[in-house]
């Protein structure tokens, strides 16, 4: 079925360019977008705030997700709710700056970890809570999906729409 995603910038996408991706990021460096267009306008406005400049663009994209049933893709997808094994993802992907790690991932699908989590992760890698309690503060957390598309074959998979 054709989906359409949402990302939220300061500046209009034209060219997808994977390069200009942000490391540490919760699936990893890639590009990023929500089915929720709200939520797509607030990371524009956050953007926004952040840089300084520009104004929150969202650009509209469409995506047959059906897609994610591609076996010549590597894909991921979480469960919309929290779990130990998307915690420990997130939480590897936020530190890849530090330790290095990288997954083979073309696309995930996921919960977007917002501030709050960022706050338990911290906790988790303090050693101040293991990765059961982890999963569990998380689990009361409202989070909203993203989508990453973090290799050229996946982003060739969107078409720009808006």
């Amino acid at each position: 079925m054709i989906i359409k995603l949402f990302h939220g910038s300061n500046v209009a996408i034209e060219t997808i360019d994977l390069s200009k991706s942000l490391a540490d990021k919760d699936f990893g460096r890639g590009f990023y977008l929500t089915d929720i267009e709200s939520q797509a306008m607030a990371m524009a406005q956050r953007r926004v705030r952040i840089m300084g400049q520009g104004e929150p663009i969202i650009t509209v994209f469409e995506f047959n997700d059906d897609q994610l049933l591609n076996e010549s893709l590597n894909i991921r997808v979480f469960p919309d709710d929290v779990s130990a094994e998307w915690a420990e993802f997130v939480n590897a992907n936020r530190n890849a700056s530090r330790t290095g790690f990288t997954h083979p991932f073309d696309v995930v699908v996921g919960p977007v970890a917002n501030d709050g989590v960022a706050f338990q992760l911290e906790r988790y890698n303090e050693g101040a809570i293991d990765i059961e309690t982890l999963a569990r503060e998380l689990a009361y957390r409202k989070l909203n999906r993203q989508y990453f598309f973090g290799t050229v074959k996946a982003v060739e998979l969107l078409k720009k729409i808006e």
